[in-house]
């Protein structure tokens, strides 16, 4: 075992639901801490990897509550209540966060390193892009602000940020006034890789069915253009999105990491129409070889690299989120297709491949526990 594994940690994450991009993180620290406790709000049992699954799992009062993994989401307002822990006598808390696990109070001391997925998006830059409409958007705005000052204030409880992109660290920023660190996080690039393939005529557009997400851009604009269109996800804004779709549109609901990847493989591109706070399908689409027509925000400026600012492009940074403006992109990527060598896209990729991550996100672990160690040393 190596020093690092050997040190006392405690991991912090904001429910355990499902293995989305946070719960990959969450995966890599709980395998190099395989004994370390693992707090969080929820933990809907099977939902996640065998890391996560054996260990100790310390939830709070509110995964008592029946039913609890259908409805969670609206429990928001009391989520802070819920991240009230005890925790127990350790060397490092580290946490996970892009709601409430940041906002743990760890014990005197410790430092608390949080790897921010970003500052709570509902009370904070997303707000409006959650739908939320006249007397439900007047109260839920009175409980965001709640939330929100809550969010800003228990930023004191952390020692150190580490920030997903440059986006996420703009935020970090402005919501706490802190600075922090970027950090990538893994992608698996080893088993998201070409093959010897034939390409098909249809784009791929692959998610949560989440507002923010627009998938509605994606459709709207190839039904405009009578482009093939395959949609992998489900979500809240289902129903609406099949309301929008035109005979070129097909939905597959969601579907395992083999079907996932086969697609990635074979589609045309990768339509990716919301500001992410990272955007870990654009890595996966582009280890597969395939290019990426992207909204040129968020996330998707660290991970794409756009036609016309360079010789190896990896994609398409589109400016509005307007069909015109989507429209415009995979014209032009039609147009130009050429550029786009699979090798190059394959090769960017792998700047984000696990092992980088594991080097600089335990690198810098290992910093903030030394330093601690000289400052008690020197004490």
């Amino acid at each position: 075992m190596d020093a690092l594994a050997s040190r006392q940690v405690v991991l912090i994450h904001d429910w355990l639901t499902g293995m989305r991009g946070g719960e990959k993180v969450l995966d890599v620290f709980c395998r190099r801490w395989p004994e370390a406790p693992l707090y969080t709000v929820l933990h809907r049992r099977g939902s996640v990897s065998a890391a996560m699954e054996d260990r100790p799992v310390r939830t709070s009062w509110l995964n008592w509550l029946p039913g609890v993994h259908r409805y969670y989401r609206y429990l928001l307002p009391l989520m802070p209540r819920a991240v009230r822990w005890r925790l127990p006598d350790c060397e490092l808390v580290l946490s996970t966060s892009h709601c409430v696990a940041k906002g743990v109070t760890p014990p005197p001391g410790v430092p608390h390193v949080c790897y921010c997925l970003t500052p709570m998006r509902y009370a904070w830059h997303l707000r409006r892009s959650y739908g939320w409409r006249g007397l439900k958007g007047w109260a839920a705005d009175r409980v965001l602000n709640r939330l929100r000052d809550w969010d800003r204030r228990t930023a004191a409880n952390v020692t150190h940020f580490v920030a997903i992109s440059r986006a996420v660290q703009e935020r970090i920023r402005d919501c706490y006034g802190r600075d922090s660190v970027v950090i990538h996080p893994p992608v698996d690039t080893d088993y998201y890789c070409p093959a010897d393939t034939p390409r098909a005529d249809y784009y791929l557009a692959m998610s949560a069915f989440a507002p923010y997400k627009r998938f509605d851009l994606a459709i709207e604009t190839c039904n405009r253009l009578g482009r093939e269109l395959v949609v992998i996800g489900s979500g809240q804004d289902e129903q609406r999105l099949r309301s929008l779709a035109g005979p070129t549109i097909r939905f597959l609901g969601w579907q395992p990491d083999e079907a996932v990847r086969d697609h990635l493989r074979r589609c045309r591109a990768l339509l990716f129409p919301g500001e992410e706070d990272f955007g870990i399908v654009p890595v996966e689409a582009q280890a597969c070889g395939t290019p990426v027509l992207a909204y040129g925000r968020g996330g998707a400026l660290d991970t794409v690299l756009p036609l016309g600012e360079g010789d190896r492009p990896t994609g398409i940074l589109f400016e509005e989120q307007t069909v015109e403006c989507l429209a415009e992109a995979m014209e032009r990527f039609e147009r130009q297709v050429d550029a786009f060598e699979p090798q190059a896209l394959r090769r960017h990729a792998l700047h984000f491949a696990q092992p980088r991550f594991e080097r600089e996100v335990f690198g810098f672990v290992s910093q903030v526990l030394d330093k601690k160690e000289a400052a008690r040393r020197a004490a």
